[in-house]
């Protein structure tokens, strides 16, 4: 009923009441990210403009034996350290601003900071390097090349990690196909055999993983602790007792030969990157595609992140939450065997004690980085293995950077990005909390 007041001229509606005052969002803000970009920019400025050494850092592309020659890359120290302090410091501003108008920084920004910074690195480092010219292209390759296990790694713990199962194993995972993979291919002289029992090894950490973890409800992270220290002891034990004393039989597995594409692998710089891989390298390509689709354009792909969310929502509409999540952590575990096999079956000539030497957990910061997407993941695999890379070119090419520190850089950069200063990183709502159907 509304409500009116009389006045010389006849009834008049009654001033509206005045509208209730809008409730104020207080915007939580992040600032780790652009004082971490900060402190870069001042160690760009230090480091390559101030202190660059005044020479020039040449960039080999092509080689004598290409169809297509590209001519070196040439670039002065001095001027491209204080081009690229100048874009870093411009970066930093615009993470400050977004930050204060939204509360947090835009994927795109550190991703661009962080090529640029390499950039810089690799012109400061090399123009300050007894040899000044470097082969970029193998450079690259060579990156790729190191980062085919962190990738099979990654998409293991993406699959886990979507279904809401934390896999701290991917370490335990990769060292269990490795040590397979060589035996078996040893004794059978087959590498497709040692692929297979290096898959058939993944899987069975990952049947452990998801029994306590799933079954029993014992702590995720634990659990996979447990189980890498695990895979680790006995592939010690039995390289010690069993493939030293017989390493011809035991220990000298085959090898999956390059499979070069005819015209596509003479393509500058990405042929031989792309088309001239083993199958191993061409399959990684292949998960990785087929992950991203399945996990974001398929039925299947929404009922697990649907259970990697919200579990009991996921159960009220039909989905079987335990079927799957244990499906997704087994399958997890045999792309993780498949990294394994990498080890043995392609980039060395036999097993050694703790050969993955901690890329398992590289792989589960690259899982983070890449905020559980696996595009995301496979771009940060490859940055991983980048820097793993870096510290072999470097040494050779005699710099002024401390072997030490290059040799803790890949491990450097994973702290950084497990400790956030890339952004802040949100995982499945319901990752790492068991599931209990009422």
């Amino acid at each position: 009923m509304s409500s009116t007041v009389t006045t010389p001229g006849g009834p008049s509606p009654a001033a509206p009441a005045p509208a209730a005052a809008a409730p104020t969002q207080d915007v939580v803000r992040h600032w780790t990210t652009p004082v971490a970009l900060a402190v870069l920019t001042a160690v760009s400025l230090v480091v390559f403009a101030l202190n660059a050494s005044g020479a020039s850092a040449t960039f080999r592309i092509s080689t004598d034996a290409d169809a297509v020659q590209i001519p070196d890359v040439v670039a002065a120290t001095v001027p491209v350290g204080w081009a690229v302090t100048a874009l870093l410091a411009a970066l930093t501003v615009m993470a400050f601003l977004q930050v204060r108008r939204t509360g947090t920084v835009n994927g795109w920004v550190p991703a661009a900071f962080a090529a640029l910074f390499v950039m810089g690195f690799l012109v400061w480092v090399v123009g300050a390097a007894n040899t000044t010219t470097v082969f970029l292209t193998g450079l690259i390759a060579g990156s790729v090349t190191l980062a085919i296990p962190l990738i099979f790694g990654s998409m293991a713990g993406v699959l886990s990690e979507r279904s809401g199962v934390v896999n701290i194993a991917i370490e335990g995972q990769l060292l269990a196909g490795a040590f397979t993979a060589a035996v078996t291919g040893s004794v059978t002289g087959s590498v497709w055999a040692g692929l297979i029992a290096a898959i058939v090894a993944g899987v069975l950490v990952s049947v452990l993983l998801a029994v306590f973890a799933i079954r029993y409800l014992v702590n995720q992270i634990i659990v996979g602790v447990v189980l890498n220290v695990l895979v680790a002891g006995l592939t010690s034990f039995l390289f010690s007792t069993v493939l030293s004393a017989n390493s011809s039989l035991f220990n000298s597995p085959p090898h999956f030969p390059n499979l070069r594409i005819p015209l596509l692998a003479d393509i500058p710089i990405i042929g031989p990157i792309l088309f001239d891989q083993t199958l191993l390298g061409y399959g990684m390509y292949v998960i990785v595609i087929l992950l991203y689709i399945g996990l974001f354009h398929t039925k299947w792909g929404l009922r697990v992140r649907a259970v990697g969310e919200h579990p009991k929502a996921a159960d009220t509409v039909g989905i079987n939450v335990i079927r799957t999540r244990y499906t997704n952590v087994l399958l997890g575990g045999a792309i993780a065997g498949m990294g394994g096999a990498f080890f043995t079956l392609v980039s060395a000539s036999s097993f050694s004690k703790e050969m993955t030497a901690g890329q398992g957990f590289i792989a589960l910061a690259a899982v983070i980085f890449g905020r559980w997407n696996p595009l995301g993941a496979f771009f940060a695999a490859l940055l991983f293995g980048f820097t793993t890379n870096m510290q072999y070119v470097l040494a050779i090419l005699g710099t002024p950077v401390p072997s030490q520190f290059m040799a803790m850089l890949p491990y450097l950069v994973t702290i950084l990005v497990v400790a956030g200063l890339v952004g802040r990183s949100r995982a499945p709502a319901a990752n790492g909390s068991p599931y209990v159907k009422e």
